[in-house]
Formats: structure tokens, C-alpha cells, sequence
């Protein structure tokens, strides 16, 4: 007997392809402008030239209402657009005022983040980190009291890739705007599964990536806001204004702006009935003793509608995903990044739970694509696995 398809819970890791995305690559593909540089300047480079600017104007709009399509920068995906902003916007910071020499890091950031921090200290700047609370926000009268003229850049995630709890980036954007500092969003993981403005937000710079929304993977967008100072992490081309030269991809940023246009066009609607599907599914979970949401109470924090996060006592996670797997039912333990490490996942040891509960962590995650039956028959697996223990 064949096995059943593997029903996939690990959309927080990557996605699958949308139809608008593989039409949009189809089209290109059976067009003309195939394979031509939006740089050149012949007929073809300027047509081709035209669908790249299109495709700029429309992702501006997923960024906000006041959102300029000359602040989207083009990249090759989310960990690249964190390490662009991260590390360029802490150097033009420096660059305008020499006294700014430190940055501010929450705990929780993703590993495109932290393992950057390296390269700032051996561009000579400190490097000073903020922890979350027991449920996993950052607390912003924390950050007040570490703020200082010295500080470059703040950093502070949109939502936690493991947990899905958003943070308080606009207030944490008043605080640092207030010493002078510039703020540095990765809004990878939360980028239209919830509703996001920039203008809102207050950032500085926000990075996203389109495997996460079912774009193609290797593609992303840094939100660089008018007038903020970034130095390129290389030099040559001049494109993208010079902040990301290299040619562009269009191929892949067709693809990433139709798979987001089509997500930001019912993003509401989707959050609230992906939402609903998370709240049943922690509630099933959380039904049993030794099953327990890793933020404490989901209901009392803001979190992406489309992600679990739970810690299952007297389990390792390890054993749980492959009996899962068996299954049928692919989920990941804390970030699908950090797989194959026995260590406990830094994000919730930064949120106080003890090593042996985060080594128990599981993380299921999807988006409006699901079935919900299939989240139905999950719940009855792992309680079944948890049960029979």
C-alpha cells in the first residue's frame, strides 16, 4: 500500500509555491524580456525595466499605505536583507555621528540576526541584548534604560519565528527614535500573516522574504525608509540604488510580488479564519497535562494567526518529530534553521523556560492552504503519542 502524502505543518519554515507565483514565472519565462538585464539599455533592458519598477510599485503596498516604491529594495531573500540592514544601517548611523559605536539586540532574533553580530564587533561596535519576558515580548521600558546617545541601530523582530508572538516594535521605535537611534524590524516570518504598516511601525528598515508567503525561495525585500543611512554590504553594479547591486533577479521578484499580491489582497479574512484554527488547535493541546503553550496563556499575547508553538513534558522534541514523521505530519522544533542541534532553542531559554521543557518544543505552522481536518487528525496523533507514554 502507498503511503499517504505527508500533510506539511511546517509552513513557518518555507512555503509552498502559489498558483499567482508559478503563473507569474511561466509568463516570464514565455516572454521576450527572458533573460534580459533591467539594466541595459536597449528595448528589451528598458520593458524589462518597466516589469521590475511594476513589480516594486506593487510590493510597496504590502508595506503600508505611505509606503514609497523607491524605499523596496530587492534582495535575495530574508537573511540577506537582515544582514543588509543590520549591518548597513548600524555603519550609516555610525558614519553620521561618530559617537554612535553600540547596537541594541533583542534575545529572540533569528539566527540571520545573531549570527551577524560577530561582523559588528569586529567593525568595532558593542553589542548589548534584550531579553524577553515569560511570554515572550520584548519590554520596552528595558530597552529605555539601556538608551543612550552611543546607540546606532535597535533591533527588534516584527513576530518570533519559533513562538509567533508579535512584538512591540512601535513602541520600541518611539524609544530609540527619541536618543537618535535608527530601528532595524526582520519581519521575515511575520510579513502578510498579519497585518503590517511601516509607517506605523516606525521603522527604519524591515526585511521580508517570499518563501514565507509562497513566493520563491531566494527572494526578499529590504523596506529602506527615506533618508536612512545604510552602508552596502558590497560594492559594484549600482543597482537598486546602489544599496544591493548585483542584476537583479526579475523572474523571482514576478514571482515573490504576484505570490504577495495575492495574499494581501485577503489578508484579513485569512488571518482571522487561520487564527480561529490555531486557537482550536491550542486548545486541544492544551487539554492535556503534559502539553503546554510555550508563551503561557496564547489569548493574553498578540501572535501570527498561523503558528503553534508548545513544549511537551517528558518528551524530546527529536523523537516527537519522527514518530510525527511516520505518521505523516511534518512539523519542526523550535526553528527548522537551527535543525539537527541538540541544543535547547535560544529563543526560549531567553524567555526563562528551563532546558529540558524548550528540549521538548514543537512548532507547527501553516497558512490559509490548510485543511483543517488535517489539523484535526494532528491533534489526535500527538495526543495519542502523549497519551500512550
Amino acid at each position: 500500500m502507498n503511503r499517504p502524502a505527508p500533510v506539511n505543518l511546517d509552513y513557518a519554515a518555507s512555503t509552498p509555491l502559489r498558483p499567482e507565483a508559478l503563473a507569474a514565472m511561466a509568463a516570464y519565462d514565455a516572454s521576450d524580456i527572458a533573460g534580459a538585464n533591467p539594466n541595459s539599455l536597449h528595448t528589451l533592458g528598458r520593458r524589462a525595466q518597466a516589469e521590475l519598477e511594476g513589480a516594486r510599485r506593487a510590493l510597496a503596498r504590502t508595506f503600508g499605505a505611505r509606503a514609497r516604491p523607491d524605499e523596496v529594495v530587492f534582495t535575495g531573500g530574508g537573511t540577506e536583507a537582515c544582514a543588509l540592514a543590520l549591518i548597513g544601517c548600524a555603519r550609516g548611523a555610525r558614519e553620521r555621528d561618530r559617537r554612535r559605536d553600540r547596537v541594541i539586540v533583542s534575545a529572540i532574533e533569528h539566527d540571520a540576526v545573531l549570527d551577524n553580530l560577530a561582523a559588528l564587533r569586529d567593525l568595532g561596535f558593542t553589542v548589548d541584548t534584550l531579553r524577553p519576558a515569560r511570554d515572550g515580548r520584548m519590554r520596552p521600558d528595558e530597552l529605555a534604560a539601556l538608551m543612550g546617545p552611543d546607540v546606532a541601530l535597535v533591533t527588534c523582530m516584527f513576530a518570533n519565528n519559533e513562538t509567533g508572538v508579535i512584538q512591540p516594535v512601535a513602541e520600541i521605535s518611539r524609544i530609540a527614535h527619541a536618543a537618535g537611534a535608527l530601528v532595524f524590524a526582520d519581519a521575515v516570518q511575520g510579513w502578510l500573516h498579519a497585518p503590517l504598516d511601516v509607517a506605523e511601525l516606525g521603522v527604519d528598515a524591515l526585511a521580508v522574504a517570499g518563501h514565507k508567503v509562497g513566493g520563491p525561495v531566494g527572494a526578499g525585500a529590504l523596506y529602506l525608509r527615506t533618508r536612512t543611512p545604510l552602508r552596502p554590504l558590497i560594492q559594484g553594479g549600482g543597482q537598486e540604488r546602489g544599496v544591493r547591486p548585483g542584476t537583479q533577479d526579475l523572474r523571482a521578484v514576478l514571482a515573490l510580488t504576484a505570490a504577495a499580491e495575492a495574499v494581501h489582497a485577503r489578508l484579513a479574512s485569512d488571518a482571522e479564519r487561520v487564527g480561529a484554527l490555531s486557537e482550536r488547535l491550542y486548545a486541544r493541546l492544551g487539554a492535556h497535562p503534559a502539553i503546554h503553550p510555550t508563551m503561557g496563556d496564547p489569548a493574553a499575547v498578540p501572535r501570527l494567526p498561523g503558528i503553534v508553538s508548545v513544549f511537551v513534558e517528558g518528551f524530546e522534541s527529536e523523537d516527537l518529530i519522527l514518530q510525527l514523521d511516520v505518521a505523516g505530519f511534518e512539523v519542526s522544533a523550535a526553528s527548522a534553521c537551527s535543525s539537527g542541534s541538540l541544543a535547547a532553542s535560544h529563543v526560549l531559554t531567553a524567555m526563562g523556560i528551563g532546558r529540558e521543557q524548550a528540549l521538548g518544543s514543537l512548532r507547527v505552522s501553516f497558512d490559509d492552504r490548510v485543511d483543517p481536518a488535517d489539523l484535526d487528525r494532528f491533534a489526535d496523533t500527538l495526543l495519542e503519542m502523549v497519551g500512550s507514554a
